[in-house]
């Protein structure tokens, strides 16, 4: 996937067992221009996200409303990748960066509203799960192996290397100004660190397992229509963020048996 380039439009897929996913690119931390975001009428949300992660999201939020700016100045006093990704973003002039992700939230708070309550599905396996759980310790495993001395001293000069090379990959959109296209190339540069530690056999397991739960979301939602009109196919809403979007649409795309999966309650 290093000639995918970064892209500010949906990506909508239509099931071979009917229905449609859309692929919404975002950039994590940042609310995203209103004229990118996407107009489709979608009937569930799918977020890459587990259990922990969600509950994680909604705490966030309310401290978020009880001490605004807190979060990101935690997250970046944290000394993690991510706290170099929100110190990066804030030197920019956008609508960011937030905690918790704006634009996943934004589509939660739509789905507990909309037409008396959209399903939401949680993509990521909980850890009570063995085979993930399997896949999480061999990623530890892999990280620490990856982040020895020499690595760490060598990430400040990959970060610029791939924020260079995420230059030529943006796409161009005339909503986008060069501050929006600043920020894509340092998200990307931080996905690039993310996924260079735990190596590349392991994000495609990761990925392929993931569009395995997208479909069988999908799924889920053909199951639960109560609709006359047999015609109208369910939409699934997936925003993804915009550096990791190409990988998971090509997972997708490989069309992995739909794993069953159900709905938050």
């Amino acid at each position: 996937m290093d000639g995918a380039q970064l892209i500010w439009r949906e990506v909508v897929i239509e099931d071979p067992d009917g229905g449609k996913i859309i692929l919404w690119p975002h950039l994590p931390c940042i609310l995203m221009p209103n004229q990118i975001r996407s107009r489709e009428i979608w009937d569930g949300l799918a977020l890459l996200l587990s259990t922990n992660d969600f509950l994680s999201m909604k705490d966030d939020d309310i401290n978020e409303r009880k001490s605004p700016g807190a979060n990101v100045e935690a997250a970046i006093s944290s000394g993690t990748q991510f706290g170099k990704l929100l110190k990066g973003l804030r030197e920019l002039e956008i609508d960011g960066p937030h905690i918790p992700d704006p634009e996943p939230m934004r589509l939660v708070t739509h789905a507990q509203n909309a037409r008396g309550g959209l399903p939401i599905y949680l993509i990521e396996p909980d850890i009570s799960e063995e085979k993930w759980v399997d896949w999480l310790s061999r990623s530890a495993d892999m990280q620490v192996r990856i982040s020895s001395l020499a690595s760490r001293l060598t990430s400040n000069r990959r970060w610029k290397k791939d924020s260079a090379k995420a230059v030529s990959k943006i796409q161009h959109d005339r909503v986008i100004d060069t501050e929006m296209g600043a920020a894509s190339a340092t998200c990307f540069s931080w996905n690039a660190e993310e996924e260079r530690v735990i190596g590349r056999n392991l994000s495609q397991e990761r990925d392929m397992r993931f569009a395995s739960r997208i479909r069988g979301a999908l799924a889920d939602l053909r199951d639960s229509r109560v609709d006359v009109d047999e015609s109208s196919q369910p939409l699934l809403m997936v925003p993804v963020h915009q550096a990791r979007l190409p990988s998971i649409e090509e997972s997708i795309l490989a069309w992995p048996e739909p794993e069953t999966i159900r709905s938050m309650k």
